[in-house]
């Protein structure tokens, strides 16, 4: 995977123009220059790989889905009022929300303008998929927002929030990948399924993490969607199953206004114990990954293809950060 995302960070590095006016362009360069996974292009490669050998022909097609998917931070963050980004400010910070909003907006130009790479017989076929995700994306991020207005929100909810907010984008990479590389459509149609399926365990496993990981690694603080009273997989289980002494303690944290933060996260955290969320999410997130794992062995392709995708998404699962 090391040679892989090497070679989609020397597209990146060189795809935003030294144009004017700087602060269109300089924002971009600089959200791009703060890392991150490279997990969607990476999947639209490996997509590929499973039906042709080779992929340095699609390294720039595959990297207009890195492209949106920055552009959506770029506005989510500007949409929840967030300060940091990898542990940098964020675009609206550093420079303001105007700017912000119109270098957003130019990323998701130039992801479509990278996308016009794809096989002219393919290309109304992707977009047309991509357009569907792409809306798909913006459900999520609604009804991720509306859940912090609701009282009670249902894990059938959250789930399907992350399958919209997250999991699509990774469910349309992999099916980009099978398009570029001219797969069918049922094949297509389960490529997305696993990804969807192994996206829905990645964001489960973002809130596990959230609350266990090790501060070192994971490089946000930890225990900060207890700290803001993010309606997560595992608030939401602990709610459902808390006895009533457990359940006043939730709900006297939970509408705490003035609050020491590592109080409140130990407090939680210790009733998350008490009923086994680590334990119950864990499960979940191992069923999401044995489902997206199940689908990929009924899928035709290149043996060799189907196991550097399944070494990839076991390197998902066991993630620390």
């Amino acid at each position: 995977m090391t040679d892989l995302k090497e070679k989609l960070e020397a597209v990146i590095k060189n795809l935003v123009p030294d144009g004017q006016p700087k602060n269109l362009y300089d924002p971009i360069r600089y959200i791009l220059s703060l890392g991150g996974k490279r997990l969607r292009p990476i999947l639209v490669l490996l997509g590929y790989n499973l039906a042709k050998d080779g992929y340095e022909s699609v390294l720039r097609p595959a990297v207009s889905v890195e492209l949106f998917h920055n552009f959506t931070l770029m506005h989510d963050d500007i949409m929840d009022e967030a300060l940091l980004r990898r542990g940098q400010p964020t675009v609206h910070k550093k420079w303001n929300q105007t700017v912000a909003i119109l270098s957003g907006d130019t990323m998701m130009v130039k992801a479509y303008e990278l996308m016009l790479d794809t096989p002219e017989d393919r290309l109304a076929e992707a977009l047309r998929k991509f357009n569907k995700c792409a809306v798909e994306v913006c459900e999520g991020q609604q009804f991720d927002m509306n859940f912090e207005e609701y009282e009670t929100v249902t894990e059938a909810q959250y789930i399907e929030m992350i399958r919209l907010k997250t999991a699509a984008l990774l469910g349309y990479s992999l099916e980009y990948g099978g398009i570029l590389a001219g797969m069918g459509e049922p094949q297509l149609r389960k490529l997305n399924s696993v990804g969807e399926q192994a996206g829905i365990g990645f964001q489960l496993m973002d809130d596990l993490l959230d609350v266990y990981a090790d501060k070192a690694k994971f490089g946000k603080q930890v225990g900060g969607d207890i700290a803001s009273n993010k309606k997560t997989y595992l608030l939401l289980k602990a709610l459902e199953l808390a006895n009533s002494s457990q359940k006043k303690v939730l709900k006297k944290w939970l509408s705490a206004s003035d609050f020491d933060i590592s109080e409140k996260v130990a407090a939680i955290k210790n009733i998350y114990e008490e009923l086994g969320i680590f334990e119950l999410t864990q499960a979940k997130i191992d069923a999401y990954y044995d489902g997206a794992f199940s689908l990929l062995d009924t899928l035709e392709g290149r043996k060799e293809g189907k196991e550097a995708l399944k070494n990839f998404l076991r390197k998902l699962m066991k993630r620390e950060k």
